[in-house]
């Protein structure tokens, strides 16, 4: 298995903007962790998820228990190291290609 690039989100307590689903009204905050290949494709793939990031598409806001919680959007992440595609991990020899396109 070779190096990895670990993206870290943290989000802090925060107010929802105008369009979430509870506009001006704070969520609880969470951490977050994604792996990449540290390769040319992963190193691509980051900055595309950088950008994502930036324009505010990488998280959403959803409803748990009448609580307002920061989750994972509609992009693909591998959350793991390993466990294969079932568990949102590698190995799955597509994750870059699949999320480049979503990108």
């Amino acid at each position: 298995r070779g190096t990895a690039l670990q993206p870290l989100f943290k989000m802090s307590y925060y107010c929802s903007k105008v369009g979430h689903p509870c506009p001006r009204q704070p969520y609880k905050r969470g951490s977050f962790c994604a792996f990449l290949p540290d390769n040319k494709k992963g190193l691509k793939t980051a900055k595309l998820l950088k950008k994502a990031f930036e324009c505010g598409l990488t998280f959403q806001i959803k409803s748990c228990n009448g609580d307002e919680r920061v989750t994972w959007g509609l992009i693909p992440h591998k959350t793991s190291w390993d466990g294969g595609k079932a568990r949102n991990g590698y190995p799955d020899a597509q994750y870059l290609c699949e999320v480049s396109t979503v990108l």
